[in-house]
């Protein structure tokens, strides 16, 4: 909803607006008469402070704008005092835009930022894309042990979609392939085939790993 982000975008100055038209209000008629002012610009401020602009956030990972994602993401001024759900799907994004960067180590960081939150029904949901995300980074620093619990952790606390599925099953394909456990990897190719992913990064995976895994022994 378009209007929605929009309010949400402007929902501080909104507030500074309604908290100045309320002063006013309150100096020329009393309190009473500036009550909803003052009522609206507390819930517009505190809104602001507590919960952020995620649903922004959102929007620009969804359509592939990292750099408007990470401009929202800068706007947050202090990221302590975000409830605790919103404010592990911060860590959680932020985590993901290091990542977009290659910058590992901040990766990893706000990654475990966000576990450590824990609790919640918005942490639980991204407990799994974290670990999985913590898993691929792993992956990159070639520390494959690493890497294989976290993408355990992350199929047993539960991914999103099938794309995520698919992405877990197909890191721990090349894991087993890379120690030569072969009827394992064919296990965890299929499952991952299984889920019939649409993203042209993972589809081009299956297939590349499609050419050669069915020449592997076991």
């Amino acid at each position: 909803m378009k209007w929605l982000n929009i309010l949400i975008k402007y929902r501080l100055w909104l507030g500074i607006a309604f908290l100045g038209l309320a002063i006013f209000t309150n100096i020329q008629a009393g309190f009473w008469p500036s009550f909803v002012l003052y009522l609206i610009a507390v819930i517009a401020i505190v809104g602001h402070f507590l919960f952020g602009p995620m649903r922004l956030i959102q929007t620009y990972m969804e359509e592939g704008d990292m750099e408007g994602a990470k401009k929202v993401v800068d706007s947050i001024w202090f990221p302590a005092i975000l409830i605790k759900p919103v404010r592990s799907v911060y860590y959680t994004i932020k985590g993901n835009l290091a990542m977009v960067d290659q910058d590992y180590t901040s990766a990893e960081v706000m990654m475990k930022k966000s576990l450590a939150l824990g609790g919640g029904a918005l942490t639980k949901q991204a407990e799994g894309p974290n670990k999985l995300q913590l898993g691929m980074l792993y992956m990159q620093k070639g520390d494959i042990k690493q890497a294989e619990s976290f993408i355990r952790q992350a199929i047993r606390a539960g991914l999103p979609d099938n794309e995520n599925n698919a992405a877990a099953y197909l890191q721990l394909c090349s894991i087993m392939m890379n120690k030569r456990e072969f009827r394992a990897a064919k296990e965890y190719f299929k499952k991952a085939k299984g889920f019939k992913p649409t993203t042209p990064q993972i589809v081009d995976q299956i297939k590349q790993i499609e050419k050669y895994i069915t020449r592997m022994p076991g």
